[in-house]
């Protein structure tokens, strides 16, 4: 099946060239990084992770929101979602490969990487993660090209099949539970030690994933050939709207808590967070812009009127996928470690090369998803 995502019009090869571009030009700029070091990044002393990580966090969500298309549709028999389950399969498969990719290329010394697991340390979080993320990897891609293959030969799928997809269930929640723990297993952190951060990660993760699956829904349809029905696409609205809501209550507990309890360490992250410290305002100016996003993306999902208005829908997924990748990115990932153990305010701003090295590998993640969902559409067009 795989000469299918080599065969395309005009605008297809366009956009694949478009993407190769992208993915060269970040590759450039990686071995720049490689040659000069992660000093040609923004990152520092005070600020040791960056826009690498950020990605990472909030892609391991998307990876995880699979889970809620393959929960009803194996689980309930949500038959509207039957089309589209392997689209979410797909989607985790390239969402899991970008992780691992932005995890590498964070790495200042990437020929260590094999230490994971020549020596592997069962006591930290990183080996986990490690763990679980390869393991969902090859969960979704075994589970989604096995069902794909079944459905072009016009058979049920084996039945080894569906424990597989089980158990892909529980280890969807596993994966961002792990990356939470990452975050709030450093006690050194006041703005990442909260309890609450795990189902945080989870909430913000069936937002977003599920929102950037109706966008591509509503790209297939209107220039692939393929509709996953209205049904299929209304009933992921319902669930980003319930998702989003969660997530926006759980940032307003964790705000009532850090202040009204008025401990400094939980209070001065918070206020960088959303009005800023001693200057230092680009984080606070760019989560304005997600707040405002996720609250009107979150009214114009609840009102069915306008959810069931296409352009409307479209507005309010890629507003919440903007507002959750801002929230659940750099404003997360930097707010950790601001202020410093000696009260400083650091300044990280991302540098051009790790903006490149980052859009590029974005620009990988993009490919493989026009890859294998122009297998998937070409095959349900031959059924």
């Amino acid at each position: 099946m795989l000469e299918k995502a080599l065969r395309g019009n005009g605008g297809y090869g366009i956009w694949v060239a478009f993407l190769l571009a992208l993915v060269a030009a970040g590759f450039v700029a990686y071995l720049y990084q490689l040659e000069v070091g992660l000093g040609v990044t923004g990152m520092g002393r005070d600020v040791s992770w960056g826009l690498y990580i950020a990605q990472f966090t909030f892609l391991v969500g998307v990876a995880a929101s699979a889970v809620m298309l393959v929960m009803p549709y194996y689980l309930h028999d949500h038959k509207a979602f039957g089309k589209i389950t392997v689209l979410g399969e797909f989607l985790a498969v390239a969402a899991v490969i970008m992780c691992i990719t932005f995890i590498f290329v964070d790495l200042g010394r990437p020929d260590r990487v094999m230490n994971v697991l020549l020596h592997p340390s069962p006591s930290s979080i990183l080996f986990w993660d490690m763990v679980v993320l390869n393991g969902y990897l090859l969960i979704n891609l075994v589970t989604g090209w096995t069902v794909l293959e079944s459905d072009r030969k016009g058979v049920p799928p084996p039945a080894w099949v569906k424990p597989l997809i089980t158990l892909s269930i529980p280890w969807a929640i596993s994966i961002h539970t792990v990356t939470a723990f990452i975050y709030a297993g450093l006690p050194g952190r006041d703005f990442w030690l909260t309890a609450i951060m795990a189902p945080r990660f989870l909430a913000s993760a069936f937002a977003s994933g599920p929102a950037l699956l109706i966008l591509i829904c509503l790209i297939l349809r209107r220039f692939g050939g393929f509709d996953a029905g209205t049904r299929a696409i209304q009933t992921l609205a319902k669930i980003v709207a319930y998702a989003l809501a969660t997530s926006v209550f759980f940032v307003l507990v964790e705000i009532f808590t850090g202040f009204y309890s008025q401990i400094p360490g939980h209070m001065h992250p918070l206020t960088y967070l959303f009005v800023g410290l001693e200057g230092q305002t680009l984080v606070a100016r760019s989560m304005t812009l997600a707040a405002v996003l996720a609250l009107v993306s979150l009214v114009l999902l609840i009102v069915p009127r306008a959810r069931q208005s296409e352009p409307l829908l479209a507005l309010a997924c890629a507003g919440t996928f903007v507002a959750l990748w801002i929230e659940k990115g750099l404003g997360l990932v930097v707010t950790g470690f601001v202020p410093t153990p000696l009260e400083r305010v650091p300044v990280y701003v991302p540098t051009a090369p790790e903006i490149a090295i980052t859009v590029g590998v974005w620009a990988l993640g993009l490919l493989l998803i026009t890859g294998l969902y122009k297998i998937f559409v070409a095959v349900r067009q031959e059924g």
